[in-house]
C-alpha cells in the first residue's frame, strides 16, 4: 500500500515528519511520497524557491527509507491540482494498488471545494489526520460525503484500491511553517522545529530573510 503527502514544504519541519511516520507505522505502508507542489491552488504560494524546497525535503527524508521525495509537481508549470498526481500515479502502478492520500483534518474540511473531489476518493483513500479525540466533520454536505464511504477498520485500506475515508490520529507538535518563517525573517533561531540536514540549508540560502540576507536562488529545478 502506497501513501501520497503534497504540500508547499516551505519549509519543511518536524511536524511534517511526525505525522508522516505515525501514517507510515499505523498502515504498515510500503512508501510514503512527499509531493511538494509548485503553483498552489487553495493557498498563497511558495515562499521559497521549488529548488530549494525540494533539496530541504530531501536533506529532510535522507536517512527514512520509508518517506520517498516525488517530484512529478514541481515538473509542472500547470496548478498542483491533487487529482491530476493521483491520476499519474495510478497510470503507473495500475489499477489495483491500494493508494491512501493524506490530508489534515482542517484541509478535509474544505475537500468538497478541491477539483473533482468525488474523482480523487476514486482514485485512492483519504486518509484524514487529527489530533487525537477530534471528531468528525460537523459540514452536512462533507459529512454526507463521508458517511457511506468511512471505516474504522484500518486494514479495511489494504483491501479495495481507493473509496474508503479513515480519520487517524496522528501526533500534533504544533509546528506551523508561517510560524516558521517569522522566526527566521526575525533572525531567530529555528533549531529543534526543523531537522538538522534543514537548517543547515536554511541557515545557508537564507530563502525567508532576515532582510540584510543574501537573495535566495531562481526558482529552477
Amino acid at each position: 500500500m502506497l501513501g501520497l503527502l503534497g504540500g508547499t514544504f516551505d519549509p519543511v519541519h518536524c511536524g511534517h515528519l511526525r505525522t508522516a511516520l505515525d501514517v507510515v507505522e499505523a498502515l504498515d505502508l510500503a512508501e510514503l511520497r512527499l509531493v511538494p507542489l509548485r503553483h498552489a491552488v487553495h493557498r498563497a504560494q511558495p515562499q521559497a524557491p521549488a529548488a530549494l524546497r525540494l533539496a530541504m525535503l530531501r536533506a529532510a527524508v535522507a536517512d527514512e527509507p520509508r518517506l520517498v521525495v516525488d517530484e512529478r509537481e514541481l515538473c509542472r508549470d500547470t496548478p498542483s491540482y491533487t487529482v491530476h498526481t493521483l491520476e499519474s500515479l495510478r497510470a503507473e502502478r495500475g489499477p489495483g494498488e491500494p493508494l491512501c492520500l493524506l490530508v489534515g483534518s482542517d484541509a478535509y474540511a474544505e475537500f468538497l471545494t478541491w477539483h473533482r473531489p468525488d474523482d480523487i476518493v476514486a482514485l485512492a483513500h483519504l486518509v484524514v489526520m487529527q489530533r487525537p479525540g477530534a471528531g468528525t466533520p460537523d459540514d452536512p454536505a462533507l459529512a454526507a460525503f463521508t458517511a457511506p464511504r468511512v471505516t474504522e477498520d484500518r486494514r479495511a485500506l489494504g483491501t479495495a484500491p481507493a473509496g474508503r475515508i479513515l480519520f487517524l490520529p496522528v501526533t500534533q507538535l504544533g509546528i506551523a511553517a508561517t510560524d516558521l518563517r517569522a522566526r527566521l525573517r526575525a533572525g531567530r533561531s529555528v533549531r529543534w522545529l526543523v531537522p538538522d540536514a534543514v537548517l543547515a540549508l536554511l541557515e545557508r540560502e537564507r530563502p525567508y530573510g532576515p532582510p540584510d540576507a543574501r537573495p535566495a536562488q531562481a526558482d529552477a529545478l
